[in-house]
């Protein structure tokens, strides 16, 4: 028989299952109430008379941060945000195709060394970006992506243009979020702008819902029904979404910070830095190679410069690094890198990667000692143990190492025969493709001699833009930038005495931005080498596989489909094949006289690998 005892321990569970139960509801009716904001809105209330927008946050944020342009293709869900901009001095520049867009927030983030911005409206508007942040992830460019968005209470329910946008751009881009409350734009944007800079630069993305953007009144009208529904569920819903409403715009128009937040860039150590200097110091015949990334902030380009000519090593340029010593510098060797990387025996990559430029490091020699900086460790240390294996490895800021290099060698030298050695390859180069220049051809112009005129009538403040196969694969070794920031391949364009070089076949997704830049009264000069074809498709695919499939265009008349859009046209052709210099020379005077020119140029087929030309 159970005793009163043996009874009293299951009688006293009731009030503390009771008391867990109570417990339990307390902490999820908090939950609910935290996640509905009703105690920030207790401290925060909600300006229901302001016309003020999201928009205006967003320009604040772009103003404090330096930001001059930005750059967009218009819509519906994004039209608050531009306007702010406007309002506050940021140009707004509209493209004809969102790519183009981001493609020139990429070139402004390039050369000015800032961050890029674009703003794309919601859905397909977004989508068509997705080449260009490819492009900018790549090219380790800071830029800052804007898109518009479905509101975020029709998010998931089948709302116009809505699809699922950060899944799209998380693996494109550093950072990704969604503003889901007005007062969270500016530390958001903040924040995105601080991921673009810091470590290894990148694209980032913020979507901007339509109604963090449009004004309290705007969104009321569209979210709460005008006439309360009547019954406990319509009520019910009636108060959930005006507390949605509340919680939206509470705080929105709180002053917040809206500068710069702190950069995390990394650098080499002292440790690191010494023992580089001496590998270096024992070096007989050193070679350098600097990509993109020594041209990032904040070390100036012309205090690279500086470091790299008192260094003394012989060096290939390539990426924005391009142009760095200027036009013919001693140190500068532009030709046979495969057969100098053999030879060195101590090189120095730095901000360049083994990939395929470098055949994924089979080009450096086993007995060199490699030296290699770069902010991304995973891209440093690429295809390393498979063909090729770093003596130091140093994860850090390019152009800031470079420099503390130029301190711990100060006056080391090395014997002038290696620098002359590599350049007299150059010269063997440059002769050949003089050889080339004065073949005949038995139609339309030789490029190589239309591209050695481009070279000597270049301006020195130009920006050199480039796309396409053969005409800009020879251009490469023709052209030369005047100086470092001038190279640009592919990308948009921004002010300065700005000259495209377009293969024909890249010319057609190019075409239509001629309607922008005769808007914006932008004075873009393009050179479209065309020899009607995918080129440099065609000559791998016909030996190899007997098909010209798909490889084939027309000698389109570019210039005047350039006239079309407002620009100026003009043609260079074996009928005035006498005038090629004065042809070039009217097309800059019209572009300086503020026009975009195309000059379609119809040429004879090069192979831009051995200069030989087919027609």
């Amino acid at each position: 028989m159970e005793t009163p005892a043996a009874a009293a321990p299951a009688g006293s569970l009731f009030p503390s299952f009771l008391l867990l139960a109570c417990g339990t509801l307390v902490a999820a009716l908090l939950g609910a109430a935290h996640r509905l904001g009703l105690f920030y809105q207790l401290l925060h209330k909600v300006d229901k008379a302001s016309v003020r927008h999201g928009g205006e946050n967003v320009a604040a944020v772009l103003r404090a941060h330096g930001v001059r342009f930005i750059f967009t293709l218009v819509g519906g869900h994004i039209s608050p945000l531009l306007v702010a901009c406007e309002k506050l001095g940021i140009r707004v520049v509209d493209t004809r195709h969102e790519v183009t867009a981001v493609f020139a927030a990429d070139a402004m983030a390039r050369l000015s060394g800032t961050v890029g911005v674009a703003a794309v409206t919601a859905g397909p508007g977004l989508t068509n970006t997705v080449t260009a942040v490819k492009n900018a992830q790549m090219a380790q460019s800071p830029i800052l992506l804007l898109g518009g968005a479905a509101s975020t209470l029709l998010q998931n329910r089948g709302a116009l243009q809505a699809v699922d946008q950060l899944s799209l751009f998380r693996p494109l881009c550093k950072f990704c979020a969604s503003v889901r409350r007005v007062r969270d734009i500016v530390p958001t944007l903040r924040a995105a702008m601080a991921a673009a800079q810091s470590g290894t630069p990148g694209p980032v993305f913020v979507e901007l819902p339509v109604d963090v953007l449009y004004p309290y009144f705007m969104v009321q009208k569209e979210m709460v029904p005008a006439k309360p529904p009547k019954g406990l569920v319509g009520r019910v819903v009636s108060w959930y979404l005006e507390n949605y409403l509340a919680n939206l715009f509470a705080g929105a128009w709180e002053p917040q910070p809206e500068g710069p937040l702190p950069l995390d860039i990394p650098q080499a150590s002292p440790q690191q830095v010494q023992r580089c200097v001496e590998i270096l110091s024992r070096a007989k015949r050193p070679l350098m190679v600097l990509g993109s990334q020594a041209l990032l902030t904040p070390t100036s380009a012309d205090k690279l410069r500086a470091a790299v000519e008192t260094l003394g090593v012989p060096c290939f340029l390539g990426g924005m690094a391009r142009g760095l010593l200027g036009r013919n510098h001693p140190l500068h060797i532009r030709e046979n890198r495969s057969a100098a990387l053999k030879k060195a025996d101590v090189i120095v990559l730095a901000g360049t990667v083994c990939d395929f430029r470098l055949s994924y490091g089979r080009v450096l020699s086993h007995s060199s000692k490699i030296i290699i900086v770069n902010r991304n460790r995973e891209e440093m240390l690429l295809n390393s143990d498979i063909f090729w294996k770093p003596q130091e490895a140093v994860q850090g800021d390019v152009g800031s190492f470079v420099l503390k290099l130029v301190e711990g060698l100060q006056g080391q030298t090395w014997a002038p025969d290696w620098v002359e050695e590599l350049r007299e390859a150059d010269r063997q180069k440059e002769q050949t493709f003089r050889e080339k220049a004065a073949m005949p051809v038995a139609q339309h112009l030789n490029p190589v001699q239309v591209l050695q005129l481009v070279e000597e009538m270049l301006p020195d403040n130009s920006i050199l833009v480039v796309d396409g196969g053969d005409f800009v694969g020879t251009a490469a070794h023709l052209v030369q930038p005047r100086g470092p920031l001038r190279w640009l391949d592919p990308g948009g364009t921004i002010h300065q005495d700005v000259w495209c070089l377009f293969g024909d076949g890249a010319f057609g997704y190019s075409l239509i931005e001629f309607d922008t830049f005769v808007r914006h009264k932008i004075p873009v000069m393009a050179l479209v080498g065309n020899d009607a074809g995918w080129t440099q498709i065609s000559r791998e695919q016909v030996p190899s596989l007997g098909s010209n499939v798909a490889c084939g265009l027309a000698y389109t008349d570019y210039h005047k489909a350039a006239m079309g859009l407002g620009a100026r046209g003009l043609l260079l052709s074996r009928e005035n094949e006498d005038q090629v210099v004065k042809v070039l020379h009217d097309a800059q005077q019209q572009c300086r006289d503020g026009h975009p020119v195309v000059v379609n140029i119809l040429i004879g087929r090069t192979d831009f690998r051995d200069g030989s030309i087919a027609v």
